[in-house]
């Protein structure tokens, strides 16, 4: 199951992605709070994920940097602002360089149980147009790509 929808907002544009995993909820939620879990599929397909900090509590701090197959790197950090186990992760998303580097957004991920699987819901926050919107939802696309071949393994 996978949904996508883009909208625009006061604030800016929010993208809204749905998937199912076929996996517990709470191994699900750890694989988004445990740092060395988080290492293991963080990021699009072919992308390796280098974490620096990984506070994961309300108020932690986190910081990484994201390498793709090209040998690009891309600086990340933000704050967990509410972690709700394992039903709620809200954290902040900031990029470390480029066009949007120094700009928050927030990501909020529900968790929700269903028949021993679960349904994610992901929703990013504050980005500034449609194109950016368009390419965090191919990239989180991607992401849950990645997350699901860990899930599995």
């Amino acid at each position: 199951m996978t949904g996508d929808t883009t909208a625009p907002g006061a604030d800016g544009y929010t993208v809204t992605l749905t998937r199912r995993f076929a996996a517990p909820r709470e191994r699900v939620f750890a694989a988004w709070t445990d740092r060395a879990l988080v290492a293991q599929w963080l990021g699009p397909l072919n992308t390796t994920c280098t974490i620096h900090e990984w506070d994961a509590r309300a108020g932690g701090a986190y910081s990484l940097t994201m390498h793709d197959a090209e040998g690009d790197d891309m600086p990340l950090s933000g704050e967990f602002r509410e972690i709700a186990p394992p039903e709620r992760l809200v954290m902040t998303w900031i990029w470390g360089r480029g066009a949007m580097a120094g700009r928050e957004t927030v990501l909020t991920l529900e968790f929700e149980e269903d028949g021993g699987q679960t349904v994610l819901r992901l929703r990013h926050s504050l980005l500034p147009d449609a194109a950016w919107a368009q390419r965090h939802s191919r990239g989180w696309d991607s992401c849950f790509d990645s997350l699901d071949a860990s899930l599995a393994a």
